[in-house]
């Protein structure tokens, strides 16, 4: 921890100061120091002791609440007492404690002195004849519970000079801390008259419209009338909406900044090139496919066609590039969506993402702080949990956000991702029960983002409705608390009255200080100001319908047509299956998995028309496997899966069918923690059961880990992706008539011996 961090309240007018922490830590000193500084009287909390307490702790023994009671009580009469500013140095390690101080005199302002449990050792050693000794050390750190979200305080680092300890408190109460918005400075790198705009904008606003500008909404209408609703009544910041086709979403954006009195902030995510933003954008590739080849200019291939694609839209801020590591085979969450699985790949492609993204007039939301890859649970559906430890932390994760931050990445979203040693670092003795989801945690956002990362650029929550947040605490307590601990935008409604006045609650409750507020807003409108939407006409900040002609080009597809082509990856060929050709291999016997319908309600087996499409034109024969599902869908009656098992799985196999090709596209996401293979039906025919009579292939269209389930299959490859170029540019390669030239990392084989055979 390089300094201070900030929490709730109006610090620029407390006269009225705990200085905290476990014994050994300074009190006594550093709270004389800064009554000093402030011209305050300072006052000894141990002086305010009964003598029964002082003798119970000079025998050994810890003090329990009862014997607190009455000193603690005695402590928060003084500050209502004093007719002058007064600073009390008081351990007050729990939050009870504290709130029996608050409970005379509100205004109170804590102090937290922290320092590592061998440094309180060595100083507490170094006095002998305190009444405190050095073997209830570990009781009081046992005891500590930090400073929450709402209380008013900073926590300042003792590892620091005397003057320099005092000069971040008194920094802190001043609200000129190091943690504060440099709109000069990157990302934003603003001029006069750009700070001028925000400055003015600001004063211009009602409370209704700052609370306003928190808020990230999601369009799930298009309607004019869900928009005039949407911007009148809770007067948001920015907007992402539900994908259409790019003519819809294109006016659908032109309606909404025409309404709004400040430019918005238009986000999309294009993690794959224009695909996601609109139906028609280009599906260039995958992060994992970005990073599936020697050549990092896929990557900025991959942003460059999503900058233009997107600013044809209207769009203006990219929820990209992702700078997770995958790190465990089993976590399916980002699986696809991370360049990699060391941190030096992530940020070789990251860096090529931004800059190709960065040649259109858009901005970037890298995700997802404090670092995905570590659990195998998915954050949309529970909580999960990066576990390394801090040293661990800084030379993987924490070495991707310093490169990215220092290339000039200009927001940062942060996930519903615990991190508890990384937060212990910082709050040492932090229970389990009090580990929270970095969206939430101070010491993340504050003591580490802003702090030791130096991030001087916008702080978004991930999607509101994730359960990773959710799970935390009431939603009416964690919408303002999120601001509070230092996330700036606050991504999604629930229910737009509610949340609406919750955030609007937490500020008139001082869970949001001013100063906060106030804070977040300048990121909010620098951002905007740094896309120049303060200088543009409404007119001009969505372009004419005619920019939508590059969505989807020729020129696009071919870009996608070759980075297929380059990354399709041969994984294994332990029995020499390949190459399979319509003139040796003529009659094919094709399979489908797909892991069942997910929320977009597509059909999930959609891509093996486009399959056997390929493969027909290329000169096979192709029978289409049938699940007992989809025979009785068409008509078939009796059907079980005992009945197409018995059916496909007999003897004579190997004399209908010259080879069998397995096409799996497994997409689930955000409903289950993890995903694998669900077959069918039990010992379903489809399962690779014919691997030993005829050769079989099995192809990935999405996930990188299916060997672990299908480890009877000697030929695998990975072709990353549904479109109709890397399924086409797979099956040129099956025949030999294309060299693979994709590479993979070692999560493929998923720690399994068999999956290697």
């Amino acid at each position: 921890m390089t300094g201070k961090e900030v929490m709730t309240g109006d610090l620029n007018s407390f006269h009225h100061i705990v200085v905290m922490g476990v014994a050994g830590c300074g009190k006594s000193t550093i709270g004389a120091a800064l009554a000093e500084r402030l011209g305050a009287e300072f006052l000894d909390g141990d002086s305010l002791h009964p003598q029964a307490n002082i003798d119970k702790m000079a025998s050994g023994t810890p003090l329990n609440d009862d014997d607190r009671a009455p000193w603690l009580a005695e402590i928060g009469r003084r500050f209502p007492a004093s007719d002058s500013s007064l600073v009390i140095a008081c351990s007050a390690l729990k939050r009870s404690y504290r709130d029996i101080i608050r409970s005379a005199d509100p205004s109170v302002v804590f102090v937290h002195l922290h320092g590592t449990r061998e440094l309180l050792n060595a100083r507490m050693n170094s006095r002998p004849g305190h009444f405190m000794p050095a073997s209830l050390l570990d009781s009081q750190l046992a005891t500590l519970e930090p400073l929450q979200s709402d209380e008013g305080g900073v926590v300042v680092n003792i590892a620091q000079s005397v003057e320099d300890i005092v000069d971040d408190v008194t920094s802190s109460l001043s609200g000129k801390g190091p943690f504060l918005v440099d709109l000069k400075a990157a990302p934003f790198n603003l001029d006069d008259a750009a700070v001028e705009w925000v400055e003015a904008t600001i004063g211009s606003m009602t409370l209704e419209e700052k609370i306003g500008q928190l808020f990230i909404n999601h369009n799930n209408d298009y309607s004019p009338a869900y928009l005039d609703g949407v911007l009148e009544n809770f007067h948001v910041g920015g907007m992402r909406y539900r994908p259409g086709p790019s003519s819809a979403v294109q006016e659908h954006i032109r309606y909404a900044q025409s309404k709004t009195r400040i430019p918005l902030l238009i986000a999309s995510n294009p993690e794959m090139g224009g695909a996601g933003s609109c139906d028609d954008g280009t599906f260039v590739s995958t992060h994992l496919q970005a990073g599936s080849h020697p050549d990092k200019n896929i990557a900025r291939q991959m942003g460059q066609v999503a900058g233009v694609e997107t600013a044809a839209l209207g769009c203006n801020w990219a929820f990209a590039p992702i700078v997770d590591i995958h790190y465990n085979w089993r976590n399916t969450v980002i699986s696809t969506r991370a360049f990699g699985n060391t941190p030096d790949i992530v940020v070789e492609r990251a860096k090529e993402y931004f800059d190709g993204i960065s040649e259109s007039p858009t901005v970037c939301a890298m995700k997802h702080f404090p670092g995905d890859g570590i659990d195998e649970r998915d954050q949309h559906v529970v909580t999960s949990y990066n576990t390394l430890g801090y040293d661990e932390w800084n030379k993987s994760y924490g070495h991707v956000y310093r490169e990215m931050i220092g290339h000039g990445v200009q927001s940062i979203m942060v996930g519903h991702i615990g991190a508890p040693e990384v937060s212990r670092h910082f709050r040492p003795g932090l229970a389990d029960s009090e580990v929270l989801p970095a969206t939430l945690a101070p010491e993340l956002l504050q003591d580490l983002l802003r702090g030791e990362l130096g991030f001087n650029g916008l702080i978004l929550t991930d999607a509101s409705l994730m359960v990773g947040l959710t799970q935390a605490m009431k939603r009416r307590d964690l919408v303002p608390a999120t601001i509070a601990a230092g996330c700036d935008m606050f991504l999604f409604f629930r229910n737009p009255e509610e949340d609406f006045g919750y955030m609007l609650d937490g500020y008139k409750s001082g869970v949001i200080t001013e100063g906060r507020l106030q804070d977040a807003l300048r990121r909010i409108l620098g951002l905007k100001a740094s896309l120049g939407l303060h200088l543009a006409s409404r007119e001009s900040l969505v372009p004419a319908a005619e920019a939508l002609a590059v969505i989807g080009s020729e020129a696009h597809r071919a870009i996608a047509a070759e980075v297929a082509d380059k990354t399709v990856t041969l994984v294994k060929d332990t029995a020499g299956n390949l190459p399979i050709s319509p003139h040796t291999h003529p009659r094919i016997r094709l399979y489908g998995i797909s892991g069942g319908a997910d929320f977009t309600r597509a059909d999930p087996l959609a891509y093996l028309d486009t399959v056997r499409e390929e493969l027909e034109a290329a000169g096979f024969e192709v029978s289409v496997f049938k699940t007992a599902e989809q025979r009785e869908a068409a008509g078939e009656a009796g059907m079980n899966f005992m009945r197409v098992l018995s059916e496909e799985a007999t003897g004579d196999y190997a004399e209908r069918y010259d080879a069998a090709f397995v096409f799996a596209n497994v997409k689930g996401f955000a409903q289950e923690a993890s995903i694998r293979i669900k077959w069918s039906s039990p010992m379903a025919a489809e399962i690779p059961w014919y691997a030993t009579e005829v050769p079989t292939v099995f192809v990935s269209l999405n996930q990188p880990n299916h060997l672990i389930d299908v480890p009877m299959v000697k030929t695998v490859i990975h072709a990353h992706a549904a479109a109709r170029e890397a399924i086409r540019a797979t099956i040129q390669k099956i025949q030999g008539t294309s060299e693979f030239q994709g590479t993979f990392n070692q999560n493929v084989f998923c720690d399994s011996f068999d999956t290697r055979l």
